[in-house]
């Protein structure tokens, strides 16, 4: 089955991604500020705790990325 790749489907692929990936954002960065401020960390600690949501945070992304593309160039959703 062939995806459509018109500019109207990859544009609101990358709208749909967009808009995930801020939600995304703002709910990890919420649980990093959150965990960060109630333990009290120093700036290098909350550096490390920053890297430490780094990897799980690039994964969700990549997913979200991913399925918004999927879903907007699917034959079956035009």
């Amino acid at each position: 089955m062939q995806r459509i790749k018109t500019f109207k489907t990859l544009s609101c692929a990358v709208s749909a991604a967009l808009f995930l990936s801020i939600k995304a954002l703002i709910c990890i960065g919420t649980v990093y500020w959150a965990v960060a401020a109630t333990l009290g960390l120093t700036a290098t600690v909350a550096l490390i705790l920053g890297g430490i949501f780094a990897m799980p945070t690039l994964f969700v992304l990549i997913t979200v990325v991913r399925m918004a593309y999927e879903a907007e160039t699917d034959p079956a959703n035009q």
